[in-house]
C-alpha cells in the first residue's frame, strides 16, 4: 500500500475526510498524540486499524468527535455529569466512557457495552472529523506496544505502507494520551491518568472521583483482565531497548544511574538516560515518548530512567507510562 503524506491544507483535509467516509485509514495530529482514524461505524475500517497496528481486538478504541451534539450519536442517555465535564473540559484531552447506543460495532468498543468519547482541541483533528461527516475511532498511530507518536515522523516511521493517509501537523503539545474517566456509574472513575486531573474533575462536579485499582497494578500478568479503556491491559509504550526505572531520593537516583551507565558502557552497551526535572511534570509529559523514540532511532540498548515523585497528578500520569514502558522493571535506591 502506498501512503499519501499530506500537509494540513484545507483541501487536503477535505480529501482525507472523504477517504475516512469511504472506509480508508487516516493518521492525524491531536494535542495528545497522533491518532489513526477510521469511521467509527464502519466495522471493516475499524478492523483494518487493528490490523495496521497489530492491536489486540479486546483493546477498545476512543471515538473522536468535533461537536458535543455528536455525543448523542454514540452515548445512550449520558447523565448531567457528562455534559458538565464536556462543557468545561471539551475540546481537550479528556475521554469519557459512556453507555453506547446500538449500532456501534463491537470492533470499535472491544466488545464492551460502553464507548470512550472525546473531542480533541487540535484544530486539524476537528476539521478532519467535520470533513469525514462521522465520528472517528482513533487509537494512537503507532505499531501496537511501541512508544506513542508525538511527531509526524514517528507516524511515518511506523505506518508508512500500512495506511492510506498521514496528515502532518505540529508536534503534540500535551505528549501523553488523554485522561480516561468512566462516567457510567454514580461516581466517576479514572481508568487512565492524564493531563486532566482527578482534582479538576472532582472540583467541576463537586463530588469524589475514584481511581480504578487497575491503574495502580504493578504487572501485566493477568490475562483474564478485561480492559475498559486503552492502555489498561497490554504492555504499552515499549522502546526497543531494555529499560530500568530508578526510584528514590533524587541524589541517590542520579548517583545510581551514573554507576549503572558506566558499568554497562564498559561492557560495550549503548546507554541512554531519561532524567526529567521533578518540578516540571508537564514538560516530562510532552517529551517522554519523543525521548523513547529518539533512543530507538539511535539504537540505544539500555535506558536508565529516573522516576518522577508522582506527588502531582501529571507526574503520576507520566509515571504510569514510564512504568509500562519499562515493563515494571523498577529498582528502589
Amino acid at each position: 500500500m502506498k501512503t499519501r503524506i499530506l500537509e494540513p491544507t484545507a483541501e487536503n483535509i477535505r480529501e482525507a475526510g472523504r477517504a475516512l467516509s469511504e472506509g480508508k485509514l487516516v493518521a492525524f495530529p491531536t494535542e495528545t498524540v497522533y491518532g489513526l482514524g477510521a469511521d467509527a461505524f464502519n466495522e471493516d475500517a475499524v478492523k483494518a486499524v487493528y490490523a495496521a497496528k497489530g492491536r489486540p481486538s479486546d483493546n477498545p478504541m476512543i471515538v473522536h468527535i468535533s461537536d458535543v451534539k455528536q455525543l448523542e450519536m454514540l452515548a445512550s442517555s449520558p447523565n448531567n455529569d457528562v455534559y458538565e465535564l464536556a462543557g468545561r473540559l471539551w475540546p481537550g484531552p479528556l475521554t469519557m466512557i459512556v453507555k453506547k447506543v446500538e449500532g456501534i460495532p463491537d470492533a470499535t468498543t472491544g466488545g464492551l457495552d460502553t464507548v470512550g468519547v472525546r473531542m480533541p482541541s487540535d484544530e486539524i483533528a476537528r476539521a478532519l472529523i467535520d470533513a469525514a461527516g462521522c465520528p472517528v475511532a482513533a487509537p494512537s498511530a503507532n505499531i501496537s506496544g511501541r512508544p506513542s507518536p508525538t511527531m509526524a515522523q514517528h507516524v511515518i516511521d511506523d505506518m508508512s505502507g500500512r495506511i492510506d493517509y498521514i496528515i502532518k501537523g505540529a508536534d503534540c503539545r500535551v505528549g501523553i494520551e488523554s485522561t480516561v474517566v468512566d462516567m457510567t456509574g454514580d461516581t466517576p472513575v479514572i481508568l487512565r491518568p492524564g493531563i486532566v486531573t482527578r482534582e479538576q474533575i472532582s472540583e467541576i462536579l463537586s463530588k469524589d472521583v475514584e481511581i480504578d485499582p487497575a491503574v495502580l497494578r504493578k504487572s501485566l500478568t493477568d490475562e483474564s483482565f478485561v480492559p475498559k479503556a486503552p492502555g489498561m491491559k497490554y504492555r504499552h509504550y515499549a522502546p526497543e531497548a531494555d529499560m530500568i526505572v530508578f526510584s528514590g531520593r533524587r541524589d541517590s537516583v542520579e548517583e545510581q544511574i551514573r554507576r549503572v551507565k558506566k558499568e554497562n558502557e564498559d561492557r560495550g552497551l549503548k546507554v541512554g538516560v531519561i532524567l526529567f526535572d521533578d518540578n516540571d511534570s508537564e514538560e516530562a509529559a510532552r517529551k517522554f515518548f519523543a525521548e523513547l523514540r529518539r533512543m530507538d532511532a539511535e539504537k540505544v540498548q539500555l535506558i536508565l530512567a529516573g522516576a518522577l515523585s508522582g506527588n502531582d497528578e501529571v507526574g503520576f500520569a507520566v509515571m504510569n507510562r514510564m512504568l509500562k514502558s519499562a515493563g515494571y522493571n523498577v529498582q528502589n535506591v
